[in-house]
């Protein structure tokens, strides 16, 4: 269940309270009986690793496609030579 932060615009009394998402937002202040706002900071979440951002899977797909069409040019080039020389004998 999530924690939410709010507080008192009458008092200034802050505190956090775990409600499920279905529950209705607080609106009373404990202390006073003021009105209460929610108060939004920023989230706990990092991202850390590679595969997270666009440039991530962008310098790598650069680098392999480069490789596969050399190997793809070089093994076709190959595999035409052979053909020529089995439809010379």
């Amino acid at each position: 269940m999530p924690t939410y932060a709010y507080a008192c615009t009458a008092c200034g009394h802050a505190f956090d309270a775990v409600q499920k998402f279905t529950d209705a937002a607080l609106t009373e202040c404990p202390e006073c009986g003021g009105r209460l706002r929610k108060v939004y900071t920023s989230i706990g979440v990092t991202f850390k690793g590679s595969g997270f951002y666009r440039n991530d899977s962008r310098a790598a797909a650069k680098g392999e496609s480069g490789k596969a069409s050399s190997e793809k040019s070089t093994s076709s080039s190959t595999s035409s030579s052979k053909s020529s020389a089995a439809a010379a004998r």
